[in-house]
């Protein structure tokens, strides 16, 4: 009785328009099919592309204010030395 009435509800599911909503079919026309993949390698180069002049152009804005920044700025060059006392520690026997 319920196993009936599910399958009953399920082939109501089925044949309605709401499950050909979500699940996409490829065309069946052979240059139709190329035609959309070949727009979708040309879709994800272009976004690939788009991506990777953003990135380099962030890059290369925050390497222009690294130098506006630093532009009339004196050059302090280092000149102290780190004393210590340092000694050499045998390499440790592999077991």
């Amino acid at each position: 009785m319920i196993s009936s009435v599910l399958h009953t509800l399920r082939l109501r599911l089925h044949s309605s328009m709401f499950d050909a909503v979500f699940s996409p079919r490829k065309p069946r026309h052979p240059l139709l099919r190329a035609g959309l993949g070949v727009l979708g390698l040309a879709l994800l180069a272009v976004l690939l592309v788009f991506g990777v002049v953003i990135g380099a152009g962030m890059l290369a804005v925050g390497l222009v204010a690294r130098l506006v920044a630093q532009r009339g700025r004196p050059v302090r060059a280092r000149t102290e030395a780190l004393d210590g006392e340092f000694r050499i520690v045998d390499k440790p026997a592999l077991r």
